[in-house]
């Protein structure tokens, strides 16, 4: 399985030349939270349980969750660490989807079974939902996976695009699954390389030996301290997050580019040719996402507000 992924400006570079780029590829806030100040003891002294504590605290306000919940090194860890928690068995991911679950379950010795329809996941020892999905957008009733997971050995809800969309969460009641949020996506800042996951007492408790006593590093509990305390800037963001969204779709429209889906940190379209419109972009120094699975799909971030006028001529 080729374990592609956006954020891969190393390969643009080496075939479109150095230069001024626009980074669309991943779907990360391209208006990060400001980072604030950080004590000089979050970058010499080990982060202690209160601080931790602390962050757990700020997450379950920022989310309105209950229940228990672990720190770590982003949402990333927890795909890895969570293969682990059982012995390996037939799971179900719903695709297309982003393939790191596939990929950290085989590599822990599970066979994995793709499926398109959320009525196949039942029976599986272990199932994999993406809610908003990364690439399309497609969303799930919180209601209908509280279900599912009554009707697997174990349900991941992988919630790393939800932030701006709280209806579609699971975090005020797990419902059985088990629930990973990511930091960095909304809030702009994935090299803090900070998520979470939540669900039942036990299964944290498994994840967070597994973990070890120092799942994040000090400087990424004072910013997500901070962010996650401000809800009046996570507001803002996701109203403007959605006239940007809308504003993308009208210019890719104009390009004749049909929408397939997004959210509200990237899009999705579908072009004559994924590879040619990648190369368009790529000739302006905007690099784009493109699927070795889908040969019109092409999945584009939001430009922050300084970038619209390149998108936009590039697109023209």
């Amino acid at each position: 399985m080729v374990r592609d992924h956006g954020g891969n400006l190393d390969a643009a570079r080496a075939r479109f030349g150095d230069g001024d780029w626009i980074d669309l590829s991943t779907g990360i806030n391209r208006v990060p939270y400001p980072v604030p100040p950080i004590d000089a003891a979050a970058w010499t002294a080990l982060p202690t349980r209160t601080d931790i504590a602390a962050l757990h605290d700020a997450a379950r306000g920022a989310w309105g969750a209950r229940g228990a919940i672990l720190a770590v090194a982003g949402a990333q860890a927890a795909i890895q660490m969570i293969p682990r928690l059982d012995p390996p068995g037939r799971a179900r991911v719903l695709a297309p989807t982003y393939n790191e679950h596939a990929a950290a379950l085989r590599a822990a010795g599970w066979t994995v079974d793709e499926v398109a329809d959320p009525a196949a996941l039942a029976g599986a020892d272990l199932a994999v939902v993406v809610n908003p999905n990364n690439p399309d957008g497609r969303r799930h009733d919180p209601a209908a996976l509280r279900a599912l997971a009554g009707r697997v050995g174990r349900l991941v809800v992988d919630e790393s695009f939800a932030d701006p969309v709280a209806e579609l969460s699971l975090v005020r009641d797990p419902g059985g699954a088990l629930v990973l949020r990511s930091f960095g996506k909304f809030y702009g800042l994935a090299g803090v390389r900070l998520g979470f996951v939540l669900g039942d007492a036990a299964s944290i408790a498994a994840l967070s030996a597994m973990a070890g006593p120092w799942p994040v590093s000090g400087p990424a509990i004072a910013i997500g301290r901070a962010a996650l305390a401000d809800h009046d800037w996570a507001a803002a963001t996701t109203a403007r997050l959605t006239g940007d969204a809308a504003r993308l779709d009208a210019l890719a429209a104009a390009a004749g580019w049909a929408v397939v889906g997004g959210g509200h940190l990237f899009r999705l379209y579908e072009t004559p040719d994924a590879v040619a419109a990648q190369d368009r972009l790529a000739r302006r120094h905007i690099w784009s996402r493109i699927f070795p699975w889908h040969d019109r799909w092409l999945r584009l971030g939001l430009p922050a507000p300084a970038e619209w006028d390149r998108v936009a001529a590039a697109l023209a």
